[in-house]
């Protein structure tokens, strides 16, 4: 049975909870309620929709140095007041702003001060597209008032996570305690990387199988697609996706590519099995966040958990759960495609939501999809994960390389789109925005070859001078 029970959270000034405690006031008394929960994201197929999320480094514009928190004229801080010209609400913890709520979008900060930008569920990639260029618009009219430059790429180019600050959030410091002890990456996954990724909608059990298996095997495509990290401390890293390579030595407990998913049995109940077998974090109580580091959520569901003994979990104990397992594919009420580095472009934006959409909304292009890469094995999945991360379209697959899979998808894809036929008012449809993506293909070229190759010509291989170039391309 689930009870009601008034609890808070982080608030926003005006006392409105943040969108995700919207179920916060239920307790959970056994484990089909979580399953519940993730159940009822099903939507009819009309309802689906595509939300991005983006992630972008802050500099200091006069030294191309990490922005700080609480800097005296300008930082972090500052931005976010600053923000809030544009209809931004605030959100505190501690009495710091820590993120920006406006409509059904939001801006959170990740623990090295990455900026993260939600947006909200729209309905095509062209509204994705304007919705990215506005953000980019608010954000540039600060940074110049206040100093700042942006940057979205996969991997911070040039400082280390111990020289970058850490935001006063307090589950990061539970996390990176945590961090520190498991995976040999996992500090530098927290500070010094920024990814963009698509959610979108299942329509059933069956229907949630079918794309969480085949988006999972395509996920390695889209990161050799989207590899946009080829610097590390100053200099380059010797992988084009550095940041994939940080989330294979993250935690293995909460990363990676899921093998049970393509095993039979698989559905919502299976993949709450498995995240309550991922040892917990934290418990968000009264604004606190109560360490629980390691603890098991199955005794928190039985009343046992050794931080809040005789106390069950609350649905919003459930959903911030779900949102510390970090796999290639990550299941809410909604699919999150976390495969593809940071890029500026708003049209690399528009790409990887169209590129989703023509692939996974349309039943023709999911099925011959599935037809090729339901073939590839787990094994075979698992070692191209580790390929692409260092070799991109080049990575060798089978008798071919993942470059002939790419372009193989994006026919797929495109032809996914045209059959959605949803256009703009030029009266072009959503394939439009593969364009960027089909001449990476057909190159075999990732964003981050092309970086590299500016690196040692137009930038003579001084990184200073590649961040200032960079982050002006940023807000292009």
């Amino acid at each position: 049975m689930m009870q009601r029970r008034k609890t808070s959270t982080v608030m926003l000034r005006d006392d409105t909870p943040p969108n995700i405690a919207d179920d916060n006031d239920w307790v959970c008394e056994s484990k089909s309620q979580l399953v519940a929960y993730l159940e009822s994201g099903c939507k009819p197929p009309s309802f689906f929709r595509l939300g991005v999320e983006q992630e972008r480094f802050i500099f200091q514009s006069s030294d191309y140095s990490p922005a700080v928190y609480d800097g005296p004229d300008t930082g972090i801080k500052a931005l976010l007041k600053g923000m809030q010209e544009f209809g931004w609400r605030p959100a505190y913890e501690a009495d710091q702003p820590i993120a920006l709520y406006r409509r059904d979008t939001s801006i959170t900060l990740e623990p090295g001060g990455q900026f993260e930008f939600s947006g909200a569920p729209l309905m095509d990639a062209h509204q994705i597209f304007d919705e990215s260029q506005a953000y980019k618009d608010e954000l540039g009219k600060l940074g110049e008032r206040l100093g700042l430059s942006f940057l979205s790429l996969g991997h911070h180019p040039k400082h280390t996570q111990n020289e970058l600050p850490m935001m006063p959030k307090q589950r990061y410091g539970i996390m990176g305690s945590y961090m520190s002890k498991k995976g040999t990456l996992g500090l530098d996954m927290m500070k010094s990387t920024c990814s963009i990724q698509v959610n979108m909608d299942f329509s059933s059990e069956v229907d949630m199988v079918k794309k969480f298996r085949l988006s999972l095997a395509l996920q390695p495509m889209v990161t050799a697609l989207f590899a946009n990290s080829p610097f590390a401390h100053g200099k380059p890293s010797g992988y084009f996706s550095y940041r994939s390579h940080i989330w294979q030595h993250t935690d293995n407990e909460r990363c990676g590519g899921l093998p049970f998913v393509f095993e039979q049995g698989m559905g919502f109940e299976r993949y709450t099995d498995y995240v309550l077998d991922v040892p917990m974090y934290f418990v968000l109580r009264n604004g606190k966040y109560i360490d629980a580091r390691g603890l098991s959520f199955r005794d928190f569901l039985a009343g046992q958990l050794a931080v809040l003994p005789g106390q069950r979990p609350l649905l919003s104990d459930w959903a911030n759960h779900l949102s510390t397992v970090f796999p290639n594919v990550r299941l809410k009420k909604h699919f999150e495609m976390r495969g593809a580095d940071a890029s500026g472009s708003s049209e690399h934006v528009a790409a990887l939501s169209a590129l989703w959409a023509g692939l996974l909304y349309d039943s023709e292009s999911m099925d011959a999809a599935w037809e090729i890469a339901g073939t590839w094995t787990r094994e075979e999945l698992r070692i191209l994960d580790i390929e692409v991360a260092r070799h991109g379209l080049s990575a060798s697959f089978r008798k071919g390389t993942v470059q002939d899979i790419c372009l193989w998808m994006l026919d797929l894809s495109q032809q996914g789109l045209q059959r959605r036929n949803l256009k703009n008012q030029y009266g072009k449809d959503e394939s439009y925005y593969l364009t960027p993506l089909r001449e990476a293909a057909q190159k075999g070229w990732t964003f981050a070859e092309q970086l590299l190759l500016r690196y040692e010509n137009e930038w003579h291989q001084d990184i200073d001078i590649a961040i200032h170039a960079m982050c002006r391309d940023t807000l292009i």
